[in-house]
């Protein structure tokens, strides 16, 4: 007598034309994102793997799978590129991983804002707009590989946040289209808050098909590198230039040394010891650029213009956020990183403060943005020279107590890495009326573990 067909075979009997993956090493890679980043994580997860992956191609394909998984209560994680950081596309309860990358189509553009599938690459999508002249307002470093659902999923901010804040201010996600997870799968509209709702919670509480996002005019942008000797006269230049009202920008980043000494593919341009800041300027914004790099002593070590960035497709872009630490790691493997958020008005002073306190043990590289306030601050995703978990706790621990936030990235559970408050009401409801089968990436809210 055969043995009784399991879920996942019947899955892949009763939809057969779906581009299913079935091969273990590769499945075992659509596993996981780039949780190695923390040796907690990478512990926690690296044995955690999906029983197999789809990759549907139309809206149609995406429903009659939501309904066979709903059937047969199989649960569902959702990826794009698998680019986030905390195990955001790991599944904890085998299941099916289904990879919506795709499911990529530009949908319209239009003055202001673009409509796109989940799957679409955000580079894509960056190059489709900028035929309009316009152009993304806020692109993650992996730009190249991420996809717009992902983004919306897992992601905060961005090279473009320094203008228009993180993804979740108001007025950069216009909208959505989700699908609900039930044997008779419903698509729904949301707009505005609304949409919101299912921002950055780990494809948990409804599975995004379509995003509509605002977008900003386009600027041919300069890109630099100055080099400093004395790290306050390289963070006042960055908060300066953060700060300057007429010169248009796209992107601020701050790294302290011995953080541009872990910059291998710089190197030529990062001499050794230097502290230094990253930025992208309107190229009509050159001299006053200058001016300000004279006035706090600094050295232009890099300039590439528009144009010279684009027939090179090298961009500075790949070496922020947490490109940052991905260079950094392939340079010294036994670094992690942390990440924090200063408060506006006292970033400088909050970051010169952690820079004494934590001197050759947490590296600065920050980050400057608009807050959901619009007022200039930082972000900073400090390199950390690794000893112990119980250290790492320690040094999260004393951010806090200084009135440092610290989004804890070395945890898999959404409300963890918010500093461990509840979900908010509202999102709850969002998940129960999305995924009321709770079938969504089990096990990453507090009240969802997976099931014994």
């Amino acid at each position: 007598m055969n043995a009784p067909l399991s879920p996942i075979e019947q899955l892949q009997l009763e939809l057969p034309d779906l581009d299913w993956i079935t091969d273990a090493s590769r499945i075992a890679r659509l596993s996981q994102d780039f949780a190695w980043f923390s040796p907690v994580l990478h512990r926690q997860l690296k044995d955690k793997v999906a029983d197999a992956v789809v990759r549907p191609r139309t809206e149609e394909e995406i429903r009659q799978f939501v309904s066979a998984c709903a059937r047969r209560r199989v649960p569902i994680t959702l990826r794009g590129s698998g680019t986030g950081n905390y195990g955001q596309t790991t599944p904890l309860a085998g299941g099916v991983v289904l990879d919506m990358s795709a499911y990529n189509a530009s949908i319209w553009v239009r003055p202001g804002v673009a409509r796109a599938q989940a799957g679409i690459r955000l580079g894509a999508l960056e190059k489709q707009v900028q035929e309009t002249g316009q152009e993304l307002r806020c692109m993650p470093s992996t730009y190249r590989s991420a996809t717009l659902g992902g983004l919306f999923g897992g992601g905060f901010g961005g090279v473009g946040s320094i203008n228009y804040g993180p993804l979740g201010a108001s007025g950069n996600v216009l909208g959505i289209r989700a699908m609900t997870i039930e044997p008779e799968p419903q698509v729904v509209e949301l707009r505005g808050a609304e949409a919101m709702r299912m921002h950055h919670l780990w494809g948990t509480n409804g599975l995004v098909l379509e995003l509509e996002v605002g977008l900003s005019p386009a600027h041919p942008w300069l890109e630099t590198l100055v080099v400093f000797e004395d790290f306050d006269s390289a963070l006042s230049f960055g908060d300066a230039l953060a700060n300057a009202p007429g010169i248009i920008k796209r992107e601020v980043a701050f790294f302290g040394s011995p953080v541009p000494d872990h910059l291998g593919q710089l190197a030529e341009f990062l001499p050794k010891g230097c502290h230094a800041v990253l930025s992208l300027v309107a190229e009509s914004c050159e001299e006053p650029l200058q001016e300000m790099v004279a006035v706090h002593a600094g050295r232009v070590s890099y300039r590439k213009t528009a144009e010279e960035v684009r027939k090179s497709n090298r961009t500075l872009m790949e070496f922020t956020w947490n490109h940052t630490t991905l260079h950094a790691l392939k340079i010294d493997k036994s670094l992690t990183y942390l990440q924090s958020s200063f408060v506006p008005g006292q970033h400088v002073q909050q970051i010169r403060e952690m820079e004494a306190r934590f001197a050759g043990e947490v590296l600065m590289h920050a980050e400057f943005l608009r807050g959901l306030d619009g007022r200039i601050s930082c972000s900073a995703l400090q390199l950390v020279r690794f000893t112990t978990e119980e250290r790492l706790d320690e040094i999260m621990r004393l951010h806090r107590e200084a009135g440092v936030r610290i989004n804890n990235p070395h945890v898999f559970v959404v409300e963890d890495g918010k500093a461990g408050g509840p979900l908010p009401p509202e999102v709850v409801a969002m998940k129960k009326r999305f995924d009321p089968l709770s079938l969504l990436n089990p096990g990453k809210l507090r009240d969802w573990p997976v099931s014994a």
